[in-house]
Parts: structure tokens; C-alpha cells; sequence
């Protein structure tokens, strides 16, 4: 069965109800649908057409976040009426991807210059908290001295075009994700036991050489095959609910708790089994230090990418864009 395209009116009511309480959901979406119904049939008495008339009925009701602000007596009034929303959809942009990226930066290179696994995480938080005090601060100056500016201000009206997409309700989408995670978590957990029994590496006189160090199987090995479970318990639960603030931390500490250890044991020497490393010949000389580097640097990004596909994933599915945050 296919499911009829959300018109304007649709994207509206959702973008409003979306920011009240429940109790109040369903009135205020009952109370909305009624007052655009009227207003478009009232326009298209005019001569306007059924299209025309809804957009010119959207714009006279203006940016349903504000609506919904004054239908629940819910004041907008930190920077002030006319600039709030925008200064507030900045903030949790900047605070959404500019954040985690910079820590992230700072935390690869205090592991690429092999600093102590306390001092990489102290440095990264103390960078992370003097950068989140800079992204509230000087984004609501600039909006406070502009608010109070003499002049023309910038044209920020809303519009039906600044409308989000309606998020996909259904588990059909999502069934592809599961089955892919799923198939790639399994493998990863095959590939890590099967490296220590039957590595494609061998010495000389036949005899395999394990990948990572046998060491690990005292503690490390166990520990990633467990966190690679909870991935997959947490791929179902993304599937059954779709994204939600709370999964998208959980998938911050999934990431947290694979990338630390397997970052600290690499940049340490104790990932990989020494004599694995002799036969293939690492570090190959001069190059060694730039393959590490590089492949710290692709390790971080992909683990912060996640993260932040996943806040992108759970903006989209509230309501928002998943190109620009600015619309939460």
C-alpha cells in the first residue's frame, strides 16, 4: 500500500504538536487543521488556488514552533521573541557537531603522541568544556547586540519552505539497517576469534601467527566481543523504536567503550601480536609513523561520524532535517 505524500498542512501540524505536551497533542492538532481548513477555503472563495491558498494560510499563522510556544503559555524570551528560535536552533547546532568533532581532534592527537590515556582524556575535556562556555556565549552576544541594533534587521520569516519532513513512522525502512549491522557485527566477531586459531599470516615453518596479541584473551578480546554483542542488541532496538535521544547516547558510549581501549592499546604497542608485526615487517621504516597516524585519524573519525549520524538520525526523526540541525 502506498502511503499519500505529507502536504504542507501535515508538515505543519507536526512541527507544532511535535513541541507540546502529549495531553495537549491531540487538540492542538484537531484545533490547527481546523484553522488552516478554514483559512485556505476562505481563500480560495477569493479566486486562489487549493495549493496557494494552504501556503498563504501557513505563512499567516507564521513558525509553528512560536505557535505552539503561545498555545502552551511557554515564553520565548532568553534573547527575545524575535530572535529566540534562531539563536536556540544555533546553539544546539554548534553544540551537536562542532563539539564532539573538537574534543575528538584533541583526543587523537594527544594518542598519536603517545600521551599517558589520563592526560589525552583530561586535556579532551578541559578543551570540551572551555569550547561548549565559547559556543553559548558568543553566538548569544551577537544575537543580544543585534536584537538591540538600530537599522534594518535581518529578514528571518518564516516560511513553508523551512518546513521539516515528516519522519518515517514505520520499521520497513529501517529492516535493511538491521540486517546489514547485524551481518557486519558478525562477521567483525567471527574475524576477531578466527584470527587467533587460524590467521592467514604464517611463519616460515607453517605455524599461524595470531593477528592481535594472545595476551588480549585475558581481558581485552573478551571485552570487544561483548561490546560488539551490545551493538547488535542495540541495532534491534534502533530497528523496534527508531532513533531517540537515549539510543543516541547509548551509541556515544558503545563508541566510547570500543574506541578508548582499542585507541589506547594501538597507540601503546599492545594491540597487535609482536610476532605478527615481525613477519610482515613493521613499521616499514620511515612510513610507519604516517601509517599510524593515519589510521588513528581514520579510527576517530569514523567512531565521531557515527555519533554524530546518529544525533542527525534522531533530529530527523523528531521532525528535523537531516542537513540542517538549525531546524530542531
Amino acid at each position: 500500500m502506498t502511503t499519500p505524500a505529507a502536504t504542507l498542512t501535515d508538515r505543519y501540524v507536526w512541527a507544532a504538536v511535535r513541541t507540546v505536551p502529549d495531553a495537549q497533542r491531540a487538540d492542538l492538532d484537531r484545533e490547527l487543521r481546523e484553522r488552516i481548513g478554514d483559512a485556505s477555503d476562505a481563500l480560495v472563495g477569493t479566486g486562489r488556488t487549493p495549493a496557494d491558498a494552504e501556503r498563504m494560510a501557513l505563512v499567516e499563522l507564521g513558525d509553528p514552533a512560536a505557535l505552539a510556544a503561545g498555545y502552551v503559555d511557554r515564553p520565548l524570551q532568553l534573547i527575545g521573541p524575535s530572535y529566540f528560535l534562531t539563536w536556540w536552533r544555533l546553539v544546539k547546532m554548534l553544540y551537536a557537531i562542532v563539539l564532539p568533532i573538537a574534543a575528538g581532534a584533541v583526543l587523537l592527537a594527544k594518542m598519536v603522541s603517545q600521551a599517558p590515556i589520563g592526560e589525552a582524556f583530561a586535556d579532551a575535556f578541559s578543551v570540551a568544556f572551555a569550547l561548549a562556555v565559547h559556543l553559548g556565549f558568543w553566538p548569544t552576544l551577537v544575537f543580544a547586540i543585534l536584537e538591540r541594533s538600530p537599522g534594518r534587521a535581518p529578514d528571518l520569516t518564516w516560511n513553508p519552505e523551512m518546513l521539516p519532513d515528516l519522519p518515517e513512522t514505520g520499521r520497513r525502512g529501517r529492516l535493511g539497517d538491521l540486517i546489514a549491522s547485524l551481518v557486519f557485527l558478525g562477521l567483525f566477531a567471527i574475524l576477531i576469534i578466527w584470527q587467533g586459531y587460524g590467521a592467514p599470516i604464517e611463519r616460515p615453518m607453517g605455524e599461524a601467527v595470531p593477528v592481535l596479541s594472545p595476551d588480549l584473551w585475558s581481558f581485552w578480546i573478551p571485552w570487544f566481543l561483548v561490546i560488539i554483542g551490545l551493538e547488535m542488541v542495540f541495532a534491534a532496538a534502533i530497528y523496534a523504536w527508531g532513533w531517540n535521544w537515549w539510543l543516541a547516547v547509548v551509541n556515544l558510549l558503545l563508541n566510547i567503550a570500543f574506541a578508548v581501549p582499542a585507541l589506547w592499546l594501538f597507540t601503546t604497542g599492545q594491540l597487535f601480536n609482536p610476532v605478527f608485526l615481525e613477519v610482515i615487517g613493521w613499521p616499514w621504516g620511515e612510513a610507519g609513523s604516517v601509517v599510524t597516524t593515519i589510521i588513528v585519524f581514520v579510527f576517530v573519525a569514523v567512531s565521531i561520524w557515527d555519533v554524530v549520524d546518529g544525533v542527525i538520525k534522531t533530529v530527523r526523526g523528531r521532525g528535523g532535517s537531516a542537513l540542517t540541525l538549525g531546524r530542531i
